[in-house]
């Protein structure tokens, strides 16, 4: 049995929906969203080890605000890890949101991770008048089987167009995320055949984070849903690998700008619990 989460906060936000298989793209992962009206969404983005596609169709859009002050509308792309105390509000939302591996979302997007650097795009900026034609089917689609049809049909025609990243750089992401951002970098350097060196700089230009930073993203990712799902801080850092409670909060705090405590009850969080369940229960078993 799954330790209790409360799903009740974000259920009292948003109707929900999940596609009825897998996307034919490796590493896409998506779920629709539907604003419930109850009250204005506000709400923390935490930082996740993928890029977020947000594909808006309703009557009102999506706004983020970021940490420099700059805010978006409508449908975005956040790079990898997007953090730092970035929330999202808006009402009347309608979105299917779209997360990216790293490893695919330069044949997906037709920019890299690392040219996104973090930060959020506008779609129509990227896409330009396709990011328009996708809007308007999305909310023409009756259904949100629909929806997701048109969005993997799309994703899959663009990244069969588009171009892959080094083998190598792939694995050594993939790496990464198996160890759940506890291997060492020397360690996956010397079973790549590689030095520490070139690891860092192919790595970097094509996932758009060091390898280390990603790894500090993947274990922060596991220990924020271990945090949501009851676990105490304590417990969660010794488990994620951190050398002591006092070094998971300062990398909570770093990525949100909140304490673990305040974390554990963030609405958003449980709403991956929802819309992305397998993701979620294998962050944090």
């Amino acid at each position: 049995m799954r330790p209790f989460v409360d799903d009740r906060a974000a259920m009292a936000m948003w109707d929900i929906a999940s596609p009825a298989r897998p996307s034919r793209v490796p590493g896409v992962t998506m779920a629709g969203f539907r604003d419930r009206g109850v009250a204005p969404i506000d709400q923390l983005l935490v930082p996740h080890p993928a890029l977020t596609l947000v594909l808006d169709f309703g009557a009102g859009q999506p706004i983020v605000d970021d940490a420099a002050g700059q805010q978006y509308r409508g449908s975005m792309v956040a790079g990898l890890g997007l953090g730092g105390a970035v929330r999202g509000h808006g009402e009347n939302i309608q979105c299917v949101q779209i997360r990216l591996s790293p490893v695919v979302a330069q044949a997906v997007l037709g920019v890299g991770p690392a040219d996104l650097d973090g930060a959020v795009v506008a779609l129509d900026d990227l896409w330009g008048r396709e990011a328009a034609r996708i809007r308007e089917r999305l909310s023409d689609a009756t259904s949100w089987a629909d929806r997701f049809e048109l969005a993997d049909t799309l994703l899959a025609r663009r990244y069969a167009a588009g171009s892959s990243i080094d083998a190598p750089v792939a694995w050594a992401w993939h790496r990464i995320v198996a160890s759940r951002g506890l291997i060492r970098i020397d360690q996956l350097a010397t079973e790549l055949g590689w030095s520490r060196k070139r690891l860092w700089s192919r790595f970097h230009a094509q996932i758009g984070q060091p390898p280390k930073p990603a790894a500090r993203l993947v274990r922060f990712d596991r220990a924020a849903h271990r945090l949501v799902a009851g676990h105490n801080a304590a417990s969660v850092a010794a488990d994620a690998g951190y050398t002591d409670q006092s070094h998971l909060h300062r990398d909570v705090l770093a990525f949100t700008g909140i304490t673990p405590a305040a974390i554990a009850a963030e609405p958003f969080l449980t709403v991956d619990d929802l819309a992305w369940p397998t993701a979620t229960q294998a962050a944090r078993t």
